[in-house]
């Protein structure tokens, strides 16, 4: 099979940026920076289009909580729903980025993250964040699900630069060869979906595209976490069917779902239940229940 640019594309990327002395910094965990000023930027930029009165120490100190949240509910997400019984068995490797062999201790990195984690635990922060600073909870809610779609986009990049959440094999041309998927050479290639960027596109930038839109529409203004939920839900479930599932749980779930889609059920679920309160909650408001 004769590859083109487009399918070598892979190979192109190192998933190291620079060193540290000894310590290799990764393009994933920088992303994770680009992430979270992208979502700072935007958030910043529409409160004062919309003159939603946050101060800049107000988002600042929201943004700590944010940033906690969701880094510690991806590192105990993927503890919890992909690998329980390996971290239950070496806690320590939970949050040790160091391992020990024969010629000492080596700094690996922790790896390892789960979007579902940092979603629900991020949540929790958000509220507290938002409390604390003396934010409107479900305005900043809004504003914060809103931008979000730009903040992951980042994050599948990422993971696209190093080579990794690559998705099923496939004969089509849209294919790459990604060395980390140790199944052939360059000699005798499998290409693989890219999976990475499916999800950066849909799950990032065509959700957020679709959610700026949508809040236009007065009865839904204020459903943007919602809306979301149920988004990214219904994006991420069918671009399971593409993406590769982890080789120790493969597609095993109810229904032969892979666990990336089994949690995304209870998204889209959780996202549609919590619309129809609001909505009986605002007719009952109204007193047309």
């Amino acid at each position: 099979m004769e590859l083109s640019w487009w399918n070598l594309i892979p190979t192109y990327f190192d998933g190291t940026a620079f060193q540290l002395g000894s310590f290799p910094v990764r393009w994933y965990g920088i992303m994770y920076i680009f992430a979270f000023v992208t979502a700072y930027i935007t958030m910043w930029k529409i409160s004062q289009k919309e003159k939603l009165g946050y101060t800049k120490d107000q988002l600042d100190n929201f943004f700590t909580w944010i940033i906690a949240g969701i880094l510690l509910g991806a590192r105990l997400g993927y503890v919890f729903f992909y690998k329980a019984s390996y971290y239950l068995a070496n806690p320590t490797e939970i949050i040790f980025p160091m391992i020990h062999d024969d010629l000492g201790y080596h700094f690996v990195g922790i790896s390892g993250m789960s979007y579902h984690g940092g979603l629900v635990i991020g949540l929790i922060f958000m509220y507290i964040g938002a409390k604390r600073n003396k934010l409107d909870v479900w305005k900043t809610f809004n504003l914060a699900f809103l931008v979000t779609p730009l903040a992951y986009t980042w994050g599948r990049w990422g993971n696209f630069i190093n080579g990794e959440l690559f998705g099923e094999a496939t004969t089509s041309a849209i294919g790459m060869w990604f060395p980390l998927a140790h199944d052939s050479t360059l000699a005798n290639p499998i290409l693989h979906h890219p999976s990475q960027l499916y999800e950066m596109v849909f799950e990032g930038i065509v959700l957020f595209i679709v959610l700026y839109n949508l809040r236009k529409i007065p009865k839904l203004h204020d459903k943007v976490p919602c809306l979301y939920l149920m988004g990214y839900g219904l994006f991420r479930f069918f671009i399971e069917f593409f993406r590769k599932p982890d080789a120790h749980l493969g597609r095993v779930d109810l229904f032969g779902m892979s666990r990336g889609q089994t949690l995304c059920s209870a998204m889209i679920i959780a996202g549609l239940v919590w619309m129809i309160y609001l909505f009986y909650r605002e007719k009952k408001a109204t007193g047309k229940v």
